[in-house]
């Protein structure tokens, strides 16, 4: 036993109970630290865990409103659109029949074939 108390008191010769007692505080507040940036990262983002849907449904719906409202005063400050015109229909009657425009052409045609000979 007197070799078991020899050997403890030169282990413990370099320990003091006051380095012991800052190295707990230290490790227990290294364990804090990563408590809370586990919880950090756990964390939903953007959302806390009191959501109301049918509180963001009605705002929702508000907002709406208020969009379509402020639509409806603007309406008539919108510039216009010129009317598109139309071709005008002619007032004379047509012919009842094709003209002989293939006559004229193939004079044409003839005209040319003689003027390259």
């Amino acid at each position: 036993m007197e070799l078991a108390v020899h050997g403890m008191r030169k282990a413990y010769q370099h320990i003091d109970i006051d380095k012991v007692d800052e190295q707990m505080a230290d490790i227990t507040e290294q364990q804090e630290v990563a408590q809370q940036i586990s919880d950090a990262i756990s964390r939903p983002v953007g959302f806390g865990d009191d959501v109301d849907e049918d509180e963001l449904s009605e705002e929702l719906k508000e907002l709406e409103q208020e969009e379509l409202a402020q639509e409806l005063l603007h309406v008539g400050d919108k510039e216009e659109e010129p009317p598109v015109k139309l071709a005008r229909v002619p007032s004379t009657q047509l012919p009842a029949g094709p003209t002989p425009k293939a006559d004229e052409d193939a004079e044409a045609l003839k005209q040319l074939a003689e003027w390259v000979s």
